[in-house]
Formats: C-alpha cells, structure tokens, sequence
C-alpha cells in the first residue's frame, strides 16, 4: 500500500465536556476502526494536525494511545504506520472475534427489550442503504454500531473494550479487502441474529453472530487465497 495514499478525516462531533485531547483521540480512533487509514500509511503530527485544526500536541497523544493499542506502529525513526497485516494475525483476530462477541451476544441477550431491538433494527436498515449506494465507510460503521448496540445492553458487560481493540486492528485491512468483494451475502446475519433475540434463543444467536464474523472475511475461504489478498495489499 502507498504510504502517502488519501486520508479523508471526518472529525466527531466534539462533546461540550470533552477535552481537545480527548476529541482527537476519539477522532483518530474512529478513522483507524473504519478503515480510513489504510495499511501502510504514514501518519504525521503535523498533517493531522492541520486536518483537525488543532495544535500537535494532543495528535502527538492520540497517536501515543493508539500505538498502544496496536491499532498504529511508532518505528524507530519516531514516524507512525499504519500495521501491515499477516496471515497468521489476521487469522488470530477473526477467531477472537468470533470467541469474545459470540459470548458477549449471549450475555446480553437477556437485556435486550423491545426498544433496544427497534434500535439494531434500524442500524440494520442504516446498513442496507449503505450497500446499495456503495458507500463502504457507512457500511462499515453501522455494521460496527449494531454489534456495539447489541453487546452493550448487557449494563455489566466487560468485554466491549476487547471488542473494539480487535475491530481497531482489523478496520484498515477489512477497508482495504472490502473493496474486492463483489458478492452480496447470501444469507442475512443480522436478521437471523434479531430472529434469535426475539425467541431468546442464545445459540441461535451465537450461531448467527458467527457465521456473520465469517461471512465478513469470506474472501479468505483458504490460507493461500488469504495471503495472496495480503500480498497485494502490502504491495508485494
């Protein structure tokens, strides 16, 4: 991947009790998870600080935070990466994926009410007009949005914050890998998740939080088509 390729920010909306730092963090942290860095770029204090019109300091501390995160890379020069991705570690994070929501689903399914299954219904639908006007960035956050909905109407959930480290590695590569998938699912996950919910069914629903993790990565069905994918997107 060219290590100067595009960046568009789209800065939140700052809360009134948020600190600059604490904006920009949240700001940076958004655009690594949707992908809007892609693997391989160079980060630098100063672009991103002019992007968000801030000073560099509190994008000197984001890009801290989120290098300790893994979501970025500090080389030895002090210049921050995007991570390139490997087979092995692409792998070792879908599993986790699968492992942590799948228990996180069944945690929560007890606490979802009516209103809370409204709410997923509509990120479901948010979904659905993303795919058809082809607006990956959308599709990818909303898709994020209704398991962050799901998984957090459990009120004593722990496992959120693993979630979104995962999802934080894995969102440049997936942006990246988005782009050469032209099959539509043939199955709706996300329907046969809130068919669970309604009859409380927790297997039915860890099943379809499953298959819908692996749906999502169907472009690597086997280790060499994977790493081939990976070859081409580190430009190799």
């Amino acid at each position: 991947m060219d290590k100067h390729s595009p960046i568009t920010l789209n800065p939140l909306a700052r809360d009134e009790s948020q600190t600059v730092t604490q904006w920009v963090y949240q700001t940076l942290r958004r655009a690594v998870m949707d992908g809007d860095f892609l693997p391989g770029r160079q980060l630098t204090i100063r672009a991103l600080a002019q992007m968000l019109d801030v000073s560099p300091m509190p994008v000197r501390e984001a890009l801290r935070q989120l290098a300790a995160e893994n979501a970025l890379a500090i080389q030895g020069n002090r210049r921050v990466m995007v991570p390139q991705m490997t087979a092995m570690k692409f792998t070792e994070l879908c599993e986790a994926r699968i492992a942590i929501e799948c228990h996180a689903a069944a945690r929560a399914l007890p606490y979802i009410d009516a209103t809370q299954l409204k709410a997923l219904q509509q990120q479901d639908a948010a979904i659905n007009e993303a795919q058809a006007s082809g607006n990956l960035a959308q599709i990818n956050h909303h898709n994020q949005e209704f398991h962050r909905l799901m998984y957090s109407a459990n009120p004593h959930q722990v496992s959120l914050s693993l979630i979104e480290s995962l999802w934080l590695q894995l969102g440049p590569f997936m942006r990246l890998a988005s782009k050469s998938i032209n099959e539509h699912y043939l199955v709706d996950r996300h329907s046969e998740a809130m068919q669970a919910i309604e009859r409380k069914d927790a297997i039915a629903l860890q099943l379809a939080i499953a298959a819908d993790i692996r749906d999502g990565v169907a472009f690597a069905n086997n280790p060499q088509q994977l790493q081939s994918f990976i070859n081409h997107s580190n430009g190799a």
